[in-house]
């Protein structure tokens, strides 16, 4: 992005490694299944916690979770799970790491059903990003309709860490929602993606 165009970036992307992950990611409607547990994981973690805490560690997150693989996940076992609250370079919260290992065995089983957690996903937006007009930062809900009954439907599949603000933020984060302010350069780039 331009100088000029970084003053009507969203504000939450005002330093590193925000900044990156906005121009790059953020909003950049995502159809890869690994990338999906990455992005649903990493949002359960940050519970409580900031988002950049979560991006200065996700690195460390890739490397502690076998990158993501859902198959190998979901086959952690007690001696994982050990290893997992003893490193430092995640967050060792107890519930979040528990939460992860029966969420990739939830995820499968949503592969198994639809064919691909994409599939699944796609469908809570009718296949289509949503594309709100927002104007500020505080026109910018917390939650909506569709993450409310995404989180509803996750969690009665046995998800866990998938209220409906985590749903929201991860949809946000997976382009399913364009929220980015119509200010910000993004938006209508992102407008353009499927």
């Amino acid at each position: 992005m331009s100088p000029s165009a970084s003053s009507a970036r969203c504000a939450w992307a005002a330093a590193e490694p925000n900044l990156t992950y906005h121009d790059t990611e953020w909003g950049v409607p995502l159809h890869d299944d690994r990338a999906l547990f990455e992005l649903l994981t990493l949002e359960g973690a940050q519970a409580g916690l900031s988002w950049t805490t979560i991006l200065n560690k996700r690195e460390n997150y890739r490397r502690a979770f076998d990158q993501f693989d859902v198959a190998k996940v979901a086959r952690y076992g007690a001696r994982d799970t050990a290893r997992l609250l003893a490193d430092a370079g995640i967050v060792r919260h107890r519930l979040k790491i528990a939460a992860t290992l029966a969420n990739a065995k939830a995820f499968l089983a949503v592969q198994r059903e639809f064919g691909s957690f994409d599939r699944y996903l796609w469908a809570f937006v009718g296949g289509r990003p949503l594309q709100p007009q927002r104007r500020t930062m505080a026109d910018v809900p917390t939650r909506s309709p569709e993450s409310d009954a995404l989180s509803k439907d996750l969690l009665r599949r046995g998800f866990k860490f998938v209220g409906p603000t985590i749903c929201h933020a991860f949809m946000q984060a997976s382009g399913l929602i364009n929220d980015h302010l119509i200010t910000c350069p993004r938006h209508r780039l992102c407008a353009r993606l499927r």
